[in-house]
């Protein structure tokens, strides 16, 4: 069972290697919706429904920047920063 837990965390950080702004996502999703759960509490008189859908378009944004981040990273890091190393190897 350790096997397969040790094979998972290799997995993910191999990932998260691969694609930095995954865990920046997850991270920031989280750290979100804590602060939006804290802030509960002092919501005033917002409906219960609403301050939920704030947090879930905050969070949502978040994560679909961190995405588009990584796209932009993973687009560069292709097309710019690599195609002048395959020249200098031809």
């Amino acid at each position: 069972m350790s096997l397969d837990y040790e094979e998972n965390q290799s997995k993910f950080m191999r990932k998260a290697k691969e694609n930095p702004f995954v865990p920046v996502g997850i991270t920031g999703f989280l750290g979100i919706v804590a602060y939006q759960l804290m802030k509960m509490k002092h919501r005033g008189n917002v409906k219960m429904s609403v301050h939920l859908i704030h947090m879930r378009v905050a969070a949502q944004g978040f994560v679909v920047g961190a995405m588009t981040m990584g796209v932009i990273y993973s687009m560069y890091r292709d097309y710019i920063a690599h195609p002048s190393e395959e020249k200098k190897d031809e």
